[in-house]
């Protein structure tokens, strides 16, 4: 063909050339041979590998800032892990219940009552301990009350159990009370601490709202049939003074109704929340043997908190409780 033929022959030409001498010259003007192309992708390759070298970097930055973060944010947890473990594990209720039956025999002593004394803490402490656990027999004490006012769980077998209690002289303290458990037994396992009661505080004052004097005067003149229904706790009498669907029991019969010493009603609309201070008069107890005196009965002077809505020309109530009032601070 004649395409085949061309090509047989310029391969000959091509073979006749590679016979010649090397020193004879070729060309009087060869052409130059051009350079390799390799074109702006090698650019390219370059700026796409430094972002990822930046990318990886950056990466790496903000995995260790919020490592550090999260390792300061562990190195104070709210809880420990084996405090927590401890209080599941410690029988709180029981250490609590232990704690106040001690402290009625260790806050009540006497020199007349001092054996007997000696033999009922001997129920609460470990052999070989002080009999009287510190106390010199000299003197009197009588608890008039006691409260457990906390339960710091120290271990898994111990705890201070703190008391909070009322003294015969009338001072409020705080004693501390260390107890063990283990195998579902306890001891008082140290000597109890006592701690100052809980300091007296003066509330703030608080801003005046202002006074509706003819709203609370209105009020004055209702609210002693309602008292008085309260008082006697008859469900009947109080619904016709309470809000339809409030709940509100009566005292059945622990008091009954003296008098409305004061009423304060704030301005606002159909509903308000009122202050009212109401005088009880106490049901006296029967008299405790033959010929004794009986007395006039008790009155006491308290205040409630009532929510209260007006409907169709009356003030209906909704709700009452105890008073947030602060007291009167009079002069000293």
């Amino acid at each position: 063909m004649v395409r085949r033929a061309l090509l047989d022959r310029d391969d000959v030409l091509f073979a006749d050339d590679e016979a010649l001498p090397s020193s004879q010259p070729r060309s009087r003007n060869p052409m130059p041979a051009k350079p390799h192309w390799r074109g702006a992708g090698g650019r390219w390759l370059v700026w796409i590998g430094r972002a990822v070298a930046w990318a990886v970097i950056l990466l790496i930055g903000y995995r260790g800032v919020l490592a550090i973060i999260d390792g300061r944010a562990s190195t104070t947890p709210p809880r420990s892990p084996v405090r927590a473990a401890a209080s599941a594990q410690f029988p709180v209720t029981m250490a609590a219940a232990y704690a106040m039956q001690f402290g009625d025999v260790y806050l009540n002593f006497s020199p007349a009552s001092a054996a007997r004394r000696s033999r009922d803490l001997a129920s609460f402490l470990p052999p070989g301990a002080d009999p009287q656990l510190g106390w010199n027999g000299v003197g009197t004490q009588r608890l008039l009350a006691e409260q457990v006012a906390g339960v710091s769980v120290t271990g898994t077998h111990s705890a201070v159990v703190t008391l909070l209690a009322r003294l015969g002289n009338g001072r409020l303290i705080e004693l501390g009370v260390p107890i063990y458990a283990a195998n579902d037994g306890m001891t008082v396992s140290g000597d109890p601490a006592l701690l100052p009661g809980p300091a007296k505080v003066t509330r703030p004052a608080t801003a005046s709202q202002g006074a509706d004097q003819a709203t609370a005067a209105e009020l004055q003149s209702q609210l002693p049939a309602f008292f008085r229904a309260f008082a006697s706790g008859d469900r009947t009498t109080l619904a016709r003074f309470t809000l339809p669907g409030a709940h509100i029991a009566g005292l059945n019969g622990a008091a009954t109704f003296g008098a409305i010493d004061s009423v304060s009603a704030p301005p606002g609309g159909s509903r308000r929340t009122i202050s009212v201070t109401v005088t009880w008069r106490l049901t006296a107890s029967p008299a405790g043997r033959a010929g004794s005196i009986r007395t006039a009965p008790a009155a006491m002077q308290m205040t409630y908190d009532m929510t209260v809505v007006r409907q169709q020309g009356s003030w209906d109530v909704a709700s009452i409780g105890a008073s947030t009032a602060p007291l009167p601070q009079g002069t000293p």
